[in-house]
C-alpha cells in the first residue's frame, strides 16, 4: 500500500482491503457473517472505472506455496465478471502491482447518464 500512496494516490484514497480472510473464534465468525461478510469476496477492491469496466477486484493467492482458487472464489469473480467488474487472482504482491499498473493504463470508462 506504501507504494500507492507515493505513485498513485488517487488509487491509495480509494483501494480498500475486504478483511473477509483468516481464521476466527466460532462466536468472531458468526458475528461477521449476521454482519454479511461473506465467502468467496476478493481482497482488494478498487472502485474506479478503466477500460469499460466498473471497478477492479483483487484475490490474492500465495506464490511459494501456491493455493487454490475455492469454488465460492471462483463463483464471486465470475458474477463480479459478469456485473462488468475486472475480476482477477493475482499470485503475490509483484503481480498485482503489475495487474493494477495495466489496469490504470486503460482508459477512464466513460458514464453516460
Amino acid at each position: 500500500m506504501q507504494e500507492l500512496a507515493l505513485r498513485y494516490p488517487e488509487v491509495h484514497e480509494l483501494i480498500y482491503h475486504v478483511p473477509n480472510g483468516g481464521h476466527r473464534v466460532k462466536a468472531v465468525a458468526a458475528k461477521l457473517k449476521a454482519q454479511g461478510v461473506k465467502a468467496g469476496i476478493p481482497d482488494l477492491v478498487l472502485p474506479m472505472a478503466r477500460g469499460g469496466y466498473f471497478g477492479l477486484y483483487i484475490e490474492f493467492k500465495a506464490t511459494v506455496e501456491p493455493a487454490p482458487v475455492s469454488a465460492s472464489q471462483r463463483d464471486c469473480l465470475r458474477r463480479l465478471s459478469e456485473q462488468g467488474y475486472l475480476a482477477i487472482v493475482c499470485r503475490g504482491h509483484f503481480d498485482a502491482m503489475e495487474q493494477l499498473r495495466a489496469y490504470l493504463r486503460l482508459p477512464r470508462t466513460e458514464v453516460s447518464a
